[in-house]
């Protein structure tokens, strides 16, 4: 069953849920979770702090916007909202496969205002 989560960007609230999932659940079990996101296209992704762990799984390439994945090879909480530089078109497309953790709701015009990096706070919306 999803769980709903909120995540705040600079005082810019988004809600949604992670689906019930091995990594989804490892990032639940870190809530609530600060953490700084760096931009790369429209894309936000922030580290972790310690490892979150190696999973087995479904992984992609091409999401929607809106979605929250977590990105093994650097340890990442990644946010899209539009294309990335790999992007072909207007998909958002990550560097390499990351796992799908879920999706958020929200004005994805103000997210691509927001500047290079962002503090954010991702925790269970209640």
């Amino acid at each position: 069953m999803p769980t709903p989560v909120v995540l705040v960007l600079e005082g810019l609230t988004l809600r949604g849920a992670l689906e019930d999932t091995p990594p989804a659940r490892a990032v639940l079990g870190r809530l609530p979770l600060a953490l700084t996101m760096n931009r790369w296209g429209d894309e936000y992704y922030g580290g972790l702090g310690a490892q979150l762990g190696g999973f087995e799984g479904p992984t992609r390439e091409v999401l929607e916007v809106g979605d929250l994945a977590f990105w093994e090879p650097g340890n990442a909480l990644c946010l899209f909202f539009g294309p990335t530089p790999v992007s072909q078109g207007d998909e958002p497309r990550a560097a390499s496969a990351v796992h799908r953790l879920g999706r958020l709701r929200g004005d994805w015009r103000q997210v691509k205002d927001l500047g290079p990096w962002v503090s954010a706070v991702l925790d269970l919306d209640v």
